[in-house]
């Protein structure tokens, strides 16, 4: 079997997306794909920055679980946009976009 490769190598996450995953290490990919999991099934997304919770939009509302996944975010990308959110509050929404950044953020 070849070796995995790119998003495909299990990386070790931090301690709370690590608890919210259920393992160690995982594929980038296979991270992401259990976050939304989870947005969904708590009805997480909203249509409006710091809107109720709906199920649906481009909005992830943060809660509890999510919260300190979140405050371990802050990052600068390649083109120079910065994400911080090491101040959100509970309730508070961050762009579906910003996935990618806290994801990051997360690994160990």
């Amino acid at each position: 079997m070849a070796e995995a490769k790119g998003l495909a190598v299990p990386v070790k996450m931090k301690s709370e997306l690590a608890a919210l995953c259920g393992a160690d290490a995982l594929p980038r990919t296979e991270i992401t794909k259990k976050i939304w999991d989870y947005i969904k099934a708590n009805k997480l997304q909203t249509k409006s920055v710091n809107g109720a919770p709906e199920n649906a939009g481009k909005y992830i509302v943060a809660d509890a679980t999510l919260l300190p996944i979140f405050r371990n975010t802050n990052s600068t990308s390649k083109t120079g946009k910065v994400t911080n959110l090491t101040a959100i509050q509970q309730g508070q929404t961050v762009d579906m976009m910003q996935m990618a950044a806290i994801v990051g953020a997360n690994l160990a």
